[in-house]
């Protein structure tokens, strides 16, 4: 069972910036996340083994005060701002050697519909423009064959990026790359972001900063997709504060 009182996490946007480079796996933690880890133990390992764990959900911070917990975050940080920070960092560090001819720093998005990685694409050269853009569209299918998994390896290798995203949704994205770990011969930071891909293609609308600041972000998604959300925020939530009260 996963205890957030002992998980350590990241505890401020501004520790984004103290990771060290190299071979780094972040993953994200919130309460419907925190609420699969205690049914799923390889989702529970596949969080606690990466390298660093970010708060993306205020109900994650508040409950590691009410716990007093090893790990007591200052802020919500959401996917879309570990997204945003690495991006930035990439690009900027690219932009400098640009007198120098040094190639684009590669980014590759693995997961999703190629339609939205075509969008991805896209937005990115526009936003990004020192970075390549690499992407890669896996079968939809509940579990990969092992042709699948040995293809989608391959394909990270051979990109060799700078950055690697992983847009599978949970638990599906970090059970998958913590079990691959070994195989994937890259020597950047590599972060599972889910519906970050969504937003950024723009075929999911990310709530409003309003909603954002007051920690409503889970509510108006509820609002927007009431049928695909309901059981996930509704009951979850109940089932958060339940799980949440077990350790206590």
């Amino acid at each position: 069972m996963l205890r957030l009182k002992e998980l350590p996490i990241v505890e401020s946007l501004r520790d984004l910036g103290n990771i060290p480079d190299g071979k780094i796996l972040i993953n994200t933690i919130n309460a419907h996340s925190y609420n699969t880890a205690q049914k799923d133990g390889a989702f529970a390992e596949a969080l606690c083994k990466g390298d660093y764990l970010i708060p993306d959900g205020a109900s994650i911070v508040k409950a590691c005060r009410w716990l007093k917990a090893k790990s007591r975050p200052r802020e919500r940080i959401a996917g879309w701002d570990l997204f945003e920070f690495e991006m930035s960092r990439l690009n900027s560090k690219m932009e400098k050697f640009e007198d120098k001819k040094k190639k684009n720093g590669r980014v590759m998005f693995l997961g999703s519909s190629e339609k939205v990685l075509a969008r991805i694409r896209e937005r990115a050269a526009t936003e990004y423009p020192y970075l390549e853009v690499v992407t890669y569209s896996p079968p939809y299918k509940p579990v990969f064959s092992d042709e699948d998994n040995r293809a989608m390896i391959q394909a990270v290798n051979d990109a060799d990026p700078d950055l690697l995203w992983i847009g599978m949704t949970a638990p599906k994205q970090e059970k998958w790359t913590y079990s691959h770990w070994n195989e994937l011969n890259i020597r950047c930071h590599c972060g599972t972001i889910g519906a970050v891909f969504d937003f950024y293609a723009g075929t999911v609308k990310r709530a409003p900063l309003w909603w954002q600041r007051h920690s409503l972000e889970w509510n108006f998604r509820l609002i927007m997709e009431p049928r695909r959300m309901w059981r996930r925020y509704i009951i979850g939530n109940t089932r958060f504060l339940y799980n949440i009260y077990k350790e206590l």
